[in-house]
């Protein structure tokens, strides 16, 4: 059986879950971004309340149904091939995320609006943008290359994205050394700006 986590978006979120899940007596789980694959083919109620109980403490929660289910798949395709995804790939999003549900894409961009109150294309500037920050506070590549990995047509639009999304340019950011970076499942509707 597979049970899916909010906010599981990165490989500590994984450790801690998998551990949680441990001490709960679930020796024989999977854990991967966002999923739990138990080796049993049901869980009770019963036994989902009490995961759900020792995970909301911690900032995460069971997904209980269909429609969250979808969304929170969604945000887990953007969130791994943004962050963790091959490097310079250029990605047509609409046609990954149809394809990977096997879902028409309006439709899920329609339902993740309503639920989200922002598009699936905002959701993944503000994801680009995080990486973007990760990025300059590494100092390892220069601008136009982290618009090359991340698959911008230029500089010059990463630039301008960026300064729409956090207010400050590419370069002043940098001298801050990553000081208004966000945790990936902290990226919210109000970070982003029109």
């Amino acid at each position: 059986m597979t049970i899916y986590i909010k906010n599981m978006v990165c490989n500590r979120c994984i450790a801690f879950v998998k551990t949680e899940l441990k001490q709960l007596g679930y020796q024989k789980v999977n854990v991967t971004l966002g999923e739990v694959h138990f080796e049993k083919k049901e869980l009770l109620d019963d036994e989902i309340l009490k995961i759900n109980e020792a995970l909301l403490p911690h900032g995460f929660e069971v997904i209980d149904n269909k429609i969250n289910k979808l969304i929170e798949k969604i945000k887990l395709l953007v969130i791994e091939q943004i962050h963790y995804g091959s490097k310079n790939l250029k990605v047509n999003y609409s046609e990954l995320i149809s394809s990977t549900l096997n879902k028409d894409y309006g439709h899920l961009s329609s339902m993740f609006s309503e639920r989200e109150g922002l598009t699936i294309e905002q959701f993944i500037i503000l994801q680009k943008i995080e990486k973007v920050k990760e990025l300059l506070v590494y100092d390892e590549l220069n601008l136009n290359e982290i618009a090359d990995e991340l698959g911008y047509s230029s500089s010059a639009h990463l630039s301008s994205q960026f300064k729409k999304v956090t207010g400050l340019t590419p370069t002043f950011y940098k001298q801050l050394k990553g000081e208004k970076r966000l945790a990936i499942d902290k990226v919210k509707p109000n970070n982003y700006v029109d």
